[in-house]
């Protein structure tokens, strides 16, 4: 059945809205995809925070225009999906991509990163990287680490000290004269 030129519109402008904020984009094609399966692959994009569509290629191209993502919609063949995000586009990769790893009937056409096109190969690199939250935690630990070492240099004499005095008391070595 044919849709409406004017839910065509409806859909195109709804799309249109979702992609203008999102930097990074994935696109797919599957084949026999259960219901089932399509709802687990939309939960789990979701909890990454991203969001998942199902698009006609010639509607997805129109609904691209003048996005980040514009180039990864162009020129699409068969039947395809697309996944996108404006936040951590690890994070969409990496759930993204175990999904697609434990589903064969999910493969990979391309990404989008911020404008560059990004291969098959390219995607699954991207799965494997660390996310913002862990490059932010790691950063953070080099940042405090001079700190540490230095707090801990400062308290290395005072403590050396205390544990000197200490073994003298004990050993009475500073016993009074009276």
């Amino acid at each position: 059945m044919a849709i409406s030129r004017a839910k065509k519109t409806e859909k195109v402008q709804l799309l249109a809205r979702e992609l203008e904020t999102s930097t990074t984009a994935i696109i797919g094609t599957f084949a026999k995809l259960t219901v089932a399966k399509d709802f687990a692959l939309r939960k789990v994009i979701r909890e990454a925070g991203g969001k998942y569509r199902v698009v006609k290629n010639k509607l997805a191209e129109i609904s691209g225009q003048g996005t980040q993502v514009e180039a990864a919609l162009k020129g699409l063949r068969g039947v395809n999906s697309v996944a996108f995000t404006g936040g951590d586009p690890v994070a969409l990769a990496k759930v993204f991509a175990k999904w697609a790893g434990e589903n064969a009937e999910f493969q990979f056409k391309l990404g989008i990163v911020d404008g560059k096109l990004l291969s098959v190969e390219e995607v699954k690199a991207l799965a494997t990287m660390p996310g913002k939250g862990e490059l932010f935690s790691k950063l953070l630990f080099l940042i405090n680490a001079p700190a540490q070492r230095l707090a801990t240099v400062l308290n290395a004499t005072g403590r050396d000290l205390a544990v000197v005095l200490g073994q003298g008391v004990e050993k009475e070595k500073f016993a009074s004269a009276a």
